[in-house]
């Protein structure tokens, strides 16, 4: 299952050798994943990646939450796409969060299309796709699945839980539900609760969805089709949110995709031919059904709500966690103010909270572009707990 892969550093020009593994966790019927809806799912399947290995004492473990289209491919080629994997500039020998220093799991949420259970895997009782019957989930059932699956692999304790997006929004979970199974906790561009305006995106992008002639009611994978228009259309309009005004106008401006107007509704311009790359790639390496429910996690998430409405109770046992909080100037999917509402909470309960609000243009994607200080804040922190945690 594991493989040694070799990498050069980019701060060295010695070759490092580190340990790449996973697969598919399979958890009997008999270990069931309880649901914030009711009920429990059985048989559970999690897909995951490790990279790295977990030392003598296993204090070195990382666990990776990514976003609504990641998955569990954080530092590896793409199985489908064939591309590299969504935050190699940020995993990988010599970088904030090292291989060859720590042991990093990342896992497929709850829901997803990579292999972990969600409406596109078989329902065992029916022994045909899930499509519109799988159980609708919450970020709260997506961490209890990763939780299962940490305590699988024999961790007790998580040096570090990492998030961005709606990842960030699993790192806050995680420290209300399991602060003693964690040490420190990133939370990257995120909020404690989903706002009415992204809600609303949302919306367009399952309507969009489910207008699409081919998406049977959910039951396409019957029919033999996919809802490729309509996922696609989903697609464009939430990558709109993931940039910045000045990144799109420094990136495209109003220049024509070739001489002269077409006169027509082709793509004329280089921002509309850029989204419509971006929507025909997207339907190659994700299920529509999958976009429904995990849009739909997100919208239901609200930390808060299961304390009486104040946010600071849900940290009121994860005082012993260090937490590191991280926004961008230009991002108006999850704002600064919504981390500030996060470290403020923190503070509150009595946590130890760093906080810093990287000044970019690049908007929500800058968590993926080159952006030196946010590497910079995440190898900081991460010394600084390293040190504490004695594995510096």
């Amino acid at each position: 299952m594991a493989r040694s892969k070799r990498l050069m550093t980019k701060e060295a020009s010695t070759e490092i050798e580190y340990e790449t593994g996973g697969g598919v966790w399979q958890f009997p019927v008999d270990q069931p994943l309880g649901l914030d809806s009711g009920g429990e799912l059985a048989p559970l399947e999690v897909a995951y990646k490790t990279y790295g290995k977990l030392n003598a004492d296993r204090s070195n473990a990382v666990f990776i939450c990514h976003a609504l289209t990641g998955d569990q491919h954080v530092a590896s080629t793409h199985p489908v796409t064939d591309k590299p994997g969504w935050w190699t500039r940020v995993v990988g020998p010599g970088l904030p969060l090292d291989p060859t220093r720590y042991f990093i799991i990342c896992s497929n949420v709850l829901g997803g299309c990579m292999g972990t259970t969600g409406p596109a895997s078989i329902n065992p009782a029916t022994g045909e796709v899930w499509g519109l019957n799988f159980p609708v989930i919450t970020i709260g059932d997506m961490v209890r699945a990763q939780a299962m699956l940490v305590k699988a692999l024999g961790i007790e304790t998580l040096f570090a839980v990492v998030g961005t997006s709606m990842g960030g929004m699993q790192v806050l979970q995680w420290a209300a539900d399991y602060p003693e199974r964690m040490f420190s906790a990133i939370c990257v561009a995120a909020a404690a609760r989903h706002s009415a305006q992204n809600i609303a995106f949302h919306e367009v992008g399952r309507a969009a969805i489910m207008a699409d002639p081919d998406w049977r009611e959910g039951a396409y994978d019957r029919a033999g089709v996919r809802p490729e228009k309509g996922l696609a259309v989903a697609r464009m309009a939430a990558h709109i949110t993931y940039l910045s005004e000045t990144a799109l106008q420094r990136k495209f401006g109003r220049e024509l995709q070739r001489d002269g107007l077409s006169w027509g509704f082709n793509a004329d311009f280089q921002v509309e031919s850029y989204l419509r790359h971006q929507g025909a790639s997207f339907v190659d390496r994700f299920d529509a059904n999958s976009y429904l429910y995990i849009t739909r996690a997100l919208d239901y998430f609200d930390l808060a709500d299961s304390y009486g409405g104040v946010l600071a109770e849900a940290f009121i046992k994860a005082r012993a966690v260090r937490f590191c909080v991280l926004s961008f100037s230009s991002d108006w999917l999850y704002p600064t103010a919504e981390s500030r509402d996060v470290v403020r909470a923190l503070n509150a309960a009595g946590c130890r909270a760093s906080f810093a609000e990287i000044t970019t243009d690049k908007g929500h994607d800058a968590i993926f572009l080159d952006e030196p200080a946010l590497d910079s804040a995440l190898r900081g922190f991460l010394a600084a707990a390293a040190e504490r945690r004695g594995l510096a």
